[in-house]
């Protein structure tokens, strides 16, 4: 029987308020590498950071809550979409 708390899923984010210049990115790098979850974070030019990341379904709930809280004072808002996992990345990376 599969745990589907430990799950692989596949989630994006849109975080917006004062998200670009605050390391937003970086600290995101760092915690999901800690974390052995995979995909990228962008600065977009709407002054938004989007977020698309794969990983088991505890360990992405973890980074989003460590963002959450990390940034408590930042992020106004974010929308979180739930998706099936593609399994196309190998890495977690910073995209420009």
């Amino acid at each position: 029987m599969v745990d589907s708390k430990n799950s692989f899923k596949r989630v994006e984010v849109v975080y917006s308020g004062r998200v670009q210049g605050v390391g937003f990115r970086f600290t995101a790098q760092r915690l999901a590498e800690g974390l052995d979850i995979k995909g990228w974070v962008k600065n977009l030019p709407n002054g938004v950071v989007q977020l698309v990341v794969e990983g088991s379904e505890d360990n992405l709930n973890k980074l989003l809550g460590q963002l959450k809280t990390h940034f408590k004072d930042d992020v106004e808002d974010a929308q979180i979409s739930w998706q099936e996992p593609t399994g196309k990345f190998s890495e977690f990376r910073v995209a420009f």
